[in-house]
């Protein structure tokens, strides 16, 4: 099976989990915002921005503070011949990560 790049959940573990999908360059930037905000406001949350298509070009054009929340899309890099030279974390596909994540309780909010 892939790696969906999601850490694990421990038993009893409360915490708010939140995975932004940003599939382009605009949601990209809603995510990283919207991933700060909910830092600042809920600082023991957990917080992922998925990326893929447009979004994942982006993130690796793009740098920013988020960068250590980012999990980038390996088939929307390979589909438009980007490589990712900034070590950024790499999932083997999005649609795979952001499903498992929502089958282990993580909320799902498009960007």
């Amino acid at each position: 099976m892939s790696d969906t790049g999601l850490p694990p959940r421990e038993a009893g573990d409360s915490r708010l989990k939140v995975m932004l999908h940003a599939p382009c360059a605009e949601s990209l930037a809603r995510a990283r915002r919207n991933a700060r905000n909910l830092k600042a406001a809920s600082p023991e949350a957990e917080v992922l921005i998925i990326t893929n298509a447009g979004g994942a070009a982006a993130a690796v054009a793009t740098p920013d503070d988020t960068d250590a929340w980012l999990k980038l899309c390996r088939n929307s890099l390979d589909a438009q011949g980007i490589v990712d030279t900034r070590g950024l974390a790499i999932v083997e596909a999005a649609v795979l990560t952001l499903a498992e994540g929502q089958r282990q309780g993580w909320a799902y909010i498009r960007a």
